[in-house]
């Protein structure tokens, strides 16, 4: 399907590898051009090979969400280069490492680092790049948060609380942004195989005795036949599909909007 986003400027943040990288993939295989953000360096030979397997213009820049000074460089050069920005995404998450159930488990310093990535990283890549698009004249930005930010989950509750806040920002940010023709929303992936996941079940691996003990694959199996209707992982590609459309005129009528990508994890009613 044709979405219309040929030569149109994406820019994704945290994009070297997990769900940011197949984003940007996504973004490229519609041909568009897209600029990748990380504090990684491995983020320049993503985007080489992005571009070599699309055939589209692929830029890298190093940056750190934490710090504001270089998220408004890199939103200033990107812009330099391009000329105008069209359509961010914020796909950065940490989570505190240790298993919360009960709360009490994760002390009060282990919150303010989550925090730091989670929700003020966004908070600065909005004040950086919200400019940007009301420039250009109209455009889309997208936050990745979780379903964990929905349903209180107590496996890690700075992780849970960063991504309800992120929720709610995006919402402030939208209704801030509409009148300059600007859209944002929230996506919000289930269970995806991807390296912050692992984390949460060495962290619960850590804390149990060895004849509760569980292999990842074990485990993780278990938790998705438990709360998945589907009865499937999500995948990187799931959520990517989803990004690019919601960046696309299709969605134009979407803004302000939390939306699943989980295979009935999480329903309201």
């Amino acid at each position: 399907m044709d979405l219309g986003l040929a030569n149109a400027k994406a820019v994704v943040i945290g994009a070297a590898q997990g769900i940011g990288r197949a984003i940007a993939e996504g973004f490229a295989q519609e041909k568009a051009e897209v600029l990748l953000v990380d504090r990684a360096a491995s983020v320049f030979e993503t985007a080489k090979q992005i571009a070599a397997d699309h055939s589209v213009p692929a830029s890298s820049f190093v940056a750190d969400v934490v710090d504001p000074t270089a998220v408004q460089r890199c939103a200033d050069d990107i812009e330099a280069r391009c000329g105008r920005i069209d359509h961010v995404v914020f796909a950065v998450a940490i989570g505190s490492g240790q298993f919360g159930f009960p709360f009490l488990n994760v002390a009060p310093e282990n919150w303010e680092p989550v925090l730091r990535v989670n929700l003020l990283g966004a908070v600065h890549v909005a004040h950086a790049f919200g400019p940007k698009l009301i420039a250009t004249g109209g455009g889309t930005m997208l936050f990745l948060s979780s379903v964990a930010g929905q349903i209180g989950s107590q496996t890690d509750p700075p992780y849970s609380a960063s991504k309800a806040a992120l929720i709610n920002f995006a919402q402030c940010v939208a209704k801030d942004l509409a009148a300059h023709n600007i859209r944002v929303n929230t996506l919000c992936p289930g269970m995806v195989k991807t390296a912050l996941n692992r984390s949460v079940w060495e962290a619960w691996h850590r804390q149990q005795p060895p004849d509760r003990q569980q292999s990842y694959e074990d485990w993780a199996g278990e938790k998705v036949r438990k709360v998945i209707p589907l009865g499937r992982w999500q995948e990187p590609e799931d959520i990517a599909n989803m990004a690019v459309f919601l960046a696309s005129n299709r969605a134009r009528n979407v803004t302000g909007q939390t939306i699943n990508v989980d295979g009935g994890f999480v329903m309201h009613w």
